[in-house]
């Protein structure tokens, strides 16, 4: 009997243990971020504010990888997948850059908003999908890097 109470109480002390633990999507996440810094891209959460046009709200914060533009690069733009392959600028424009239009296009549909800088690129992104997503993000940053 007192072998029974020992196990009890063990198992009450050792079960919020198990709450620590990282759920499939967290690792998946954790995952997809490791081998994003491996191919040199930076990743942080941050807050966005997204345009009231979107017909569904991303997350907020939400993850976005980037990567540092090479010098000589003074354009900045910002796009916002409306729909899957269906990339607008602010104004709800398309895209008028065929080179650019074609790279929006190869991106997944819960790729939210890509947008350059002067001094980055950055890519608001979902994180859902295989490592192959995960390259073909990587290369495109890497191409409008």
């Amino acid at each position: 009997m007192t072998l029974w109470i020992v196990v009890v109480l063990m198992a009450i002390v050792l079960s919020p243990l198990a709450w620590l633990r990282p759920s499939r999507r967290q690792q998946g996440q954790m995952a997809m971020r490791m081998a994003a810094r491996r191919m040199g891209l930076a990743m942080q959460l941050s807050r966005q504010e997204w345009p009231h046009w979107l017909p569904q709200e991303p997350p907020s914060p939400c993850p976005q990888y980037h990567r540092a533009r090479r010098a000589g690069h003074m354009d900045s733009w910002c796009y916002w997948q409306m729909a899957p392959g269906q990339w607008v600028n602010q104004w709800r424009e398309p895209c008028a850059d065929a080179a650019l239009a074609e790279h929006l296009a190869s991106l997944p549909a819960d790729v939210f908003k890509v947008e350059a800088g002067k001094q980055m690129i950055a890519l608001c992104w979902g994180e859902r999908g295989e490592p192959e997503t995960l390259q073909r993000i990587a290369a495109l940053l890497t191409a409008l890097a």
